[in-house]
Order: structure tokens, then C-alpha cells, then sequence
């Protein structure tokens, strides 16, 4: 079972993918919590070159607040990451996390239909990227 959704954009700058992808969450009622630089990050902490890389905390705070409402440590799964990662030919890649592999670790069946409701969204968010 694959852990995440993806598709390569091949007519978007970085930053453009990263508006379109934030816009695109917004449609879905996902608000980006976090933005992580991880190609900044790994410079200053440990002086590396590393490729276009922006991990984002998207949450829906609807379903985040079912998700708490049913198992209170389920914030350790959240939010649901979404990457924009730059590759060497140009291509950009976006990748956002299935929710139903995650929370499937949950021994909790009121996950069940809440995790099919967010990973839909999630389709949607990666599907409408062009």
C-alpha cells in the first residue's frame, strides 16, 4: 500500500507550485499550519546542499477536531504533510500523504470514514494541480 498521492508538474516554477498547492488546499477547507524549508534547514544546521524541497502542514480543523474528539493522540499524525520538491531535470514533484495509511496504524474504527473523507480532499488537491 503506497503512503502517499504525487504528480509532477512540469510547467510550474517551485514558488509557483507552492501558491497553486496553497490554493488548491484552501479550495479542499485545508489551511498550510507549517511551511518547513528543508533545503534552508539543512544548510544552516549542518551546511549541506540539498534540492527545492517545502514540506507543508496542511490541516482541516473540521476533521482535526473529529480526529481529536475520537482518539486524543492522534495529533502525533497531524497535520497531513504535503511536499514540494524540486527535482534535477525541473520537474516538480508534489506528494501529500494518505491519511487512511497513516491513521490505519489507529486501532480506532471511528477513523475509518473520517480518513476516506480527508484522503478524498487530498485526491482532489493533487488531481486539480496543473
Amino acid at each position: 500500500m503506497s503512503y502517499y498521492f504525487n504528480k509532477v508538474l512540469k510547467s510550474k516554477s517551485f514558488d509557483e507550485a507552492i501558491e497553486q498547492v496553497t490554493a488548491e488546499l484552501k479550495k479542499e477547507g485545508f489551511g498550510v499550519l507549517t511551511e518547513i524549508d528543508i533545503k534552508k534547514t539543512l544548510k544552516n544546521k549542518i551546511d549541506v546542499d540539498f534540492k527545492n524541497y517545502k514540506i507543508l502542514g496542511a490541516c482541516n480543523p473540521h476533521f482535526a477536531y473529529k480526529a481529536l474528539q475520537s482518539e486524543d493522540k492522534i495529533g502525533v499524525l497531524l497535520p497531513c504533510n504535503v511536499i514540494v520538491e524540486e527535482h534535477e531535470n525541473g520537474e516538480i514533484e508534489v506528494s501529500a500523504v494518505d491519511p487512511i495509511a497513516s491513521m490505519g496504524t489507529v486501532e480506532n474504527e471511528n477513523l475509518g470514514d473520517l480518513a476516506s473523507e480527508v484522503q478524498q480532499k487530498l485526491i482532489n488537491v493533487i488531481k486539480n494541480l496543473n
